[in-house]
């Protein structure tokens, strides 16, 4: 069996910058066992598979090196991009269906980027005995939580930048699927990290996902709705954002890196 395959850095200001993601466009549904397979060979933070429904409609699914995830920014990213440039040359937007939670996403062209809404998932504060500071190098001001991710709000800049978290702390962390790190920011609105230990990444180097729970807390905070999250990883990203009150805007740029196929 041969597999249309790409990767295409998400939100990424220059070659080899932002969040690499594996993308595969199906025919038809394949088994989830090969889909996890592919995902784990490939060894990206995220793979996409979608399939077509109708015009500029698919499913999509996301699968780290480790399992299924509910929700994907960078590799939604990557999808609209190989999409609107391989296999939807006409299309303005592109609507995706993610069934494991019911999520409607769109993409759609923005100039030289592509938009995304996403869903909007406020947190609220969290409180628990977890130890944060010996996880994380350094005290949050604030610790937030949403069903599946825990917000970790620092006063510098810089700490967010320089933090060395221990792995192996965070996965033991009683909640949280993902950990996000975030603080106000010179020269943007905010700066941001995800960690994901639990789910086989240590570091997300520019997440996408994030940004359906950063951004309604730097709104709220900074009383705005646009929004600019500079994402300080090794790789680097900038993701342009908005509240939209019922969803949320993600913007970035991409770059592709591979075209070619897979054999299984």
């Amino acid at each position: 069996m041969k597999l249309s395959y790409h990767v295409v850095d998400a939100f990424a200001e220059r070659p080899f910058g932002g969040n690499p993601a594996g993308v595969c466009v199906l025919d038809s549904w394949i088994d989830d066992s090969l889909m996890q397979a592919i995902a784990a060979e490939n060894r990206l933070s995220e793979t996409a598979f979608c399939v077509r429904v109708d015009d500029s409609s698919y499913q999509i699914r996301w699968f780290t090196p480790a399992c299924e995830i509910d929700l994907c920014g960078h590799a939604t990213f990557g999808c609209s991009y190989v999409l609107f440039s391989f296999f939807e040359p006409e299309a303005e937007k592109i609507r995706f269906h993610a069934p494991m939670k019911g999520y409607e996403l769109t993409c759609a062209r923005d100039g030289d980027m592509i938009r995304m809404e996403f869903p909007r998932i406020a947190p609220a504060p969290f409180s628990c005995d977890d130890d944060f500071e010996k996880a994380l190098g350094a005290a949050p001001a604030q610790v937030l939580a949403t069903e599946r991710d825990l917000v970790c709000v620092f006063d510098d800049e810089a700490t967010v930048r320089e933090m060395e978290p221990d792995f192996d702390r965070i996965k033991a962390f009683s909640h949280g699927l993902s950990t996000y790190v975030t603080a106000p920011a010179s020269g943007h609105d905010y700066v941001a990290r995800a960690f994901w230990p639990k789910i086989g990444i240590d570091e997300d180097p520019v997440c996408g996902s994030m940004q359906s729970a950063l951004v309604p807390y730097w709104s709220e905070r900074l009383g705005k709705r646009d929004l600019v999250c500079f994402e300080p990883s090794q790789r680097e990203g900038t993701v342009w954002c908005c509240d939209l009150g019922g969803a949320v805007s993600i913007a970035g740029h991409g770059r592709l890196y591979l075209r070619g196929e897979i054999e299984v």
